[in-house]
């Protein structure tokens, strides 16, 4: 299959599919080992790409601005202090100004609603880098590591611990129903992800061929897992609940002895990171020779570079 992505933006992976996510994957792939081979491209020469910021950042500001560095482009950062979007000046007229300005935008806030209206009133590709609903660029990363792992993304198992209502939960959701990677939520039941969201990924899991699971019980969830993996117990903007949220969520904790209930030794354990140690992950996994977190953190660098080359590049 052709894939031609150009001039796209990248807000879900609901707007992909199981091709066009495999695409860049292995673009990312290629991109990795040419950078790591000190050969670059220069793709975005001469493009200069907006980093909006409303929530702060380690990997998604670093990410965007060394992969548009290493392709030729200027990124330009702008934090919620530096623009008015959404306050002096409504986000469709932040949008039209910064399209005229910029060939491509990143997004990192809180608003799903926020980052569509600049992708439709900017006309320029418009990238997620994080909504309080949705996270695709990091399970292009997951999805990268996955491959560089198991050597394939289709039928892996996947079990998700923790809040499973967050964005994270739902971003991996989505992406893996799409790819054909067995799916399950292991999370309190009042924290279930939402219902209208397991329906849409059930319709696209029923098309790729794996099924999507929700269950309270995390040992029952990590039977068989090729991959467990966890995301903090407090979201940004949720800090009020922090002690409510570990009473409710201490129970899947992923341990050495969750670990140990998959009977697989070849396990990986991943995490979107930052980690608070001790919370959801203790020590000991998230240093052990299972846990892929650092190899997942580099390839948000190359999977958002591949992205924008994608979307923008010559």
């Amino acid at each position: 299959m052709s894939v031609n992505l150009k001039g796209r933006s990248f807000l879900t992976l609901k707007d992909y599919t199981a091709e066009e996510i495999e695409y860049l994957v292995d673009l990312a792939i290629d991109l990795k080992k040419k950078k790591k081979a000190g050969i670059f491209e220069n793709h975005l020469k001469h493009k200069n790409v907006a980093l909006i910021f409303e929530k702060p950042s380690t990997r998604t500001r670093c990410s965007f601005t060394i992969g548009a560095v290493d392709e030729g482009a200027h990124p330009e950062y702008l934090s919620k202090n530096d623009i008015q979007l959404g306050y002096k000046e409504t986000v469709e007229d932040t949008a039209r100004v910064l399209g005229r300005m910029f060939d491509g935008i990143e997004f990192r806030g809180f608003s799903q609603d926020t980052v569509e209206k600049l992708a439709r009133y900017s006309k320029v590709p418009v990238w997620n880098g994080l909504t309080d609903e949705d996270h695709p660029t990091q399970v292009l990363a997951d999805f990268m590591t996955m491959k560089e792992k198991f050597g394939r993304i289709k039928g892996l198992n996947f079990v998700y611990c923790g809040d499973g209502r967050n964005n994270m939960s739902n971003a991996l959701m989505i992406g893996c129903a799409k790819m054909g990677v067995n799916f399950t939520v292991a999370s309190p039941e009042s924290l279930f992800p939402d219902e209208g969201l397991v329906g849409l990924c059930r319709t696209y899991a029923r098309e790729s061929g794996c099924m999507i699971n929700i269950t309270s019980s995390p040992e029952e969830a990590v039977k068989n897992a090729d991959v467990v993996y966890t995301d903090v117990w407090v979201s940004m903007g949720e800090e009020a609940k922090t002690q409510e949220r570990k009473a409710l969520l201490k129970p899947y904790q992923v341990n050495s002895r969750l670990m140990s209930l998959t009977g697989k030794t070849g396990t990986i354990f991943m995490h979107c990171l930052p980690a608070v140690r001790g919370n959801e992950v203790t020590e000991d996994v998230i240093e052990s020779e299972s846990s892929v977190v650092f190899d997942e953190a580099e390839n948000r660098m190359h999977t958002i570079k591949a992205v924008m080359v994608a979307t923008l590049g010559d």
